[in-house]
């Protein structure tokens, strides 16, 4: 296997575990809610721990990544995510589940920046599109691993058991890195810290940054914070699907998504030859997005499964924006660039999922045994707020980009 191919595959492996983690609750959610005892807005703080964990860390992971080398930072942090797996799985209050799944979010918050970093160093830029769609399919994959086979699993097992399962594969995954991912030939530490926080002020004060980052934050915020927990609750009391059906969409959406990835990175490039840029294809596909949402509220007369996988295909599509990032700044200050992106990605997940538990639990809930049942009411009325800031977001995103734009980026070569 050449070093490039082990390089994509080993963390790939990492952001699969991590995207298993991300999900997990939502599988969960209603064992726990049983067991423990916790209401729609415990559940909504507690599954947006992770995504607080994850984006907390972004800052400082960036200039590890760029300083220490991906192998080094992504192995010794997923030893972190294990230990929190198996606190979660101990758990028995809120208290503690929060511990744990804040030390998960920790511990996986390299595994995104940390595979395209290492994706920087050892591919041309032209393949980054395809390759990060690619790591993002096997994240995806994740997705579909919690949603039927994890509904399946839970049927003869205790989630804790799942816990202490996952616990063992972050292990096996560190090492698997540690051991055999190569380190980037051109990979070169900076002086120190302090130049390397300056890179990321750079950064912070880019226009084009946030430009950038203003619909694809939006856009993945909702996305993976509705994925990974509202998604089946939704299903389950607007559409009125059985669990089993409902864990069945839940994996028709992360096959889509990774269908998605796969081949919106595959495309992008060959449309340009056309004219169309990477950054208004993507800005094109979150669009659509948003009108897939509308579709879904509406609820439009075509199969829900066509509507899901729709909800599935575009969701995804705001992951070329890592690639447009790579084309605005130079390759020293990737990692930086990366896990600030995915930091404003993940507070918004946080905001997001924290922000519809709350909604929720103004209404009054009808428990059954797989758990509360909320309004529909209440469920559209948090879609609806999502879909009016992400349209906000789109604005910005479009808007024409002027030159002081390019001007801080190409400050950000002295970074």
């Amino acid at each position: 296997m050449s070093k490039g191919l082990r390089v994509f595959v080993l963390f790939a492996c990492g952001y699969f575990i991590s995207y298993v983690f991300r999900g997990i609750n939502i599988e969960f959610a209603p064992f726990m809610a049983r067991d423990i005892g916790l209401s729609a807005a415990d559940l909504g703080v507690l599954t947006s721990l992770y995504f607080l964990g994850f984006a907390g860390a972004q800052l400082p992971a960036g200039v590890l990544l760029d300083h220490f080398g991906a192998r080094r930072v992504a192995a010794l942090l997923l030893l972190v995510a294990a230990a929190g797996a198996a606190v979660f799985g101990m758990a028995h209050n809120l208290a503690t589940l929060m511990l744990g799944r804040l030390l998960i979010g920790i511990g996986v918050s390299v595994c995104l920046g940390g595979a395209f970093k290492a994706l920087a160093q050892w591919f041309p830029v032209q393949r980054l599109p395809l390759l990060n769609g690619l790591v993002m399919a096997v994240g995806g994959f994740g997705g579909v691993v919690v949603g039927s086979p994890l509904n399946w699993l839970l049927s003869f097992t205790d989630w804790r058991v799942v816990c202490f399962g996952l616990t063992a594969a972050s292990v096996a995954t560190s090492a698997a890195i540690w051991f055999g991912a190569p380190d980037a030939a051109n990979t070169h530490r900076q002086a120190g810290l302090v130049e390397q926080l300056r890179g990321v002020g750079h950064i912070l004060r880019s226009a084009t940054f946030w430009k950038i980052a203003s619909l694809s934050g939006m856009a993945q915020g909702v996305f993976y914070g509705m994925q990974s927990l509202w998604m089946a609750p939704y299903m389950r009391d607007v559409i009125g699907l059985s669990a089993h059906a409902t864990a069945s969409l839940v994996s028709v959406v992360a096959l889509a998504m990774m269908a998605g990835c796969v081949g919106f990175g595959a495309i992008a490039r060959r449309l340009e030859r056309y004219g169309i840029s990477l950054s208004v294809f993507s800005g094109v596909g979150m669009l659509l997005f948003i009108g897939v949402q509308g579709a879904i509220m509406a609820r439009v007369p075509v199969p829900a499964a066509w509507l899901w996988a729709a909800y599935g295909v575009f969701g995804g599509s705001g992951i070329l924006s890592y690639a447009v990032l790579a084309e605005y700044f130079p390759s020293h200050l990737i990692g930086r660039v990366n896990t600030t992106l995915t930091l404003v990605m993940f507070v918004l997940i946080f905001l997001c999922q924290t922000g519809v538990g709350a909604l929720l639990s103004l209404y009054p809930a009808r428990m059954a045994a797989d758990g509360a049942h909320y309004p529909a009411a209440a469920h559209l009325t948090a879609w609806a707020v999502l879909g009016v800031l992400q349209i906000l977001g789109a604005l910005w995103y479009f808007w024409p980009r002027g030159r002081a734009a390019r001007a801080v980026v190409r400050g950000a070569q002295a970074g």
